[in-house]
């Protein structure tokens, strides 16, 4: 299954990924998105409302 994956060098830590997610899968670790695999529905929003791209879908469980 798809999940969200964010890159820690390109976030800018604004926020609008965690406002924008359905379910709560994003925190704020060190200024920095991360997201909570176990949570994540893959549904894509936070990737829409990332102002610089540093949020995307990917199937890899890396």
């Amino acid at each position: 299954m798809a999940k969200a994956k964010g890159d820690k060098n390109k976030c800018i830590g604004c926020g609008a990924c965690i406002s924008a997610c359905p379910v709560g899968a994003i925190k704020f670790e060190n200024n920095k998105a991360v997201v909570d695999q176990s949570k994540c529905v893959g549904c894509g929003t936070c990737c829409g409302v990332c102002p610089v791209g540093a949020v995307s879908i990917s199937d890899s469980d890396e």
